[in-house]
């Protein structure tokens, strides 16, 4: 099948390269170049470097929806769209008769916008998985075509939940094109009455507060992990939080401090019972464990982390 695939984000990379083993990918539309390091080097987007090493054609427009980008994807003669983790919405005009899907990392209704991933860990959720859909001109609202359903382990971070949806992709992808094919869909409307959003994360968002339960705690310090990360303040000092684990829910059966208190045993007190620090992160520092980090910088119980408070120019 000839394909256009509309993507910029490494989310889409397995999908990208099992595509291009399946079916003939004759454009990829991405992102454009970008500055990126200390020495702001123009660099181009996970999909446009696979792209170019593979020497499939490829066109980096700021907006895919101009007369001349919709003449070039059309001039490829394409029987199929696939859309992953692109970034901009793709218009009437240059969607046309063409038959497009988009792959998207929530069970939809559920989670529509640009960090599903992020929202389904910090609310605690079971559950998710991807579904492929029909563009729409309303965000993330098209016809749901086909979906996989995945646990959330308690442990996994938005960033290793990110990896594991990313690679379960190329299979959802595949299986739908192929019955697309066979005229074997048959799209259903999603219920907009359980539809919930997931915007985009800022560094501001990057942070924990400790008067809530401690599970709560636990849900959005993997959430934020490993972007925009979640960062508190020690002893006037920012330290990142990038792994922790729930030591005690019942505060009757565990000791208890004020919301953010450094207990004796160096787990931390939140609302309703604490957390165990797993994994920390000082400025410009390595990853560590908490009680390296408190031996090192001479952590005494009674500190108290707080959440970061954004400086005025954020």
């Amino acid at each position: 099948m000839r394909v256009v695939y509309f993507g910029s984000g490494e989310f889409g990379l397995p999908t990208f390269r099992r595509l291009a083993e399946a079916h003939e990918i004759v454009l990829v539309v991405t992102q454009p170049d970008r500055p990126a390091g200390r020495r702001r080097t123009l660099t181009p987007t996970s999909i446009g470097k696979l792209a170019a090493s593979l020497g499939i054609p490829t066109l980096k427009p700021p907006y895919p929806n101009e007369p001349d980008i919709i003449r070039q994807v059309h001039a490829v003669k394409p029987e199929a769209f696939v859309v992953i983790a692109y970034g901009h919405k793709l218009g009437r005009e240059l969607l046309g008769e063409h038959f497009a899907m988009n792959l998207h990392a929530s069970l939809l209704p559920k989670y529509r916008g640009a960090a599903p991933i992020n929202w389904a860990v910090i609310n605690g959720e079971k559950q998710t998985g991807l579904t492929i859909i029909t563009l729409a001109q309303k965000m993330d609202a098209g016809a749901i075509l086909s979906s996989r359903v995945t646990a959330i382990d308690a442990m996994e971070t938005a960033g290793e939940l990110h990896d594991r949806l990313a690679e379960m992709g190329p299979d959802l992808v595949l299986e739908t094109l192929s019955r697309h094919a066979r005229g074997m869909l048959q799209p259903i409307r999603q219920d907009e009455s359980s539809a919930t959003r997931a915007p985009k994360l800022t560094k501001t968002d990057g942070t924990v507060r400790f008067d809530q339960p401690s599970h709560a705690v636990r849900c959005r310090v993997h959430g934020l992990t490993p972007w925009p990360g979640c960062t508190v303040q020690l002893a006037e000092q920012p330290l990142k939080l990038l792994r922790v684990d729930v030591v005690g829910e019942d505060r009757e059966e565990y000791p208890t401090g004020m919301p953010g208190e450094i207990l004796a045993d160096r787990s931390v007190a939140c609302e309703e019972g604490a957390i165990r620090l797993l994994s920390v992160q000082p400025p410009g520092g390595k990853a560590m464990s908490f009680d390296a980090y408190c031996n090192g910088h001479a952590v005494k119980a009674g500190a108290r982390l707080r959440e970061l408070r954004p400086s005025p120019r954020e």
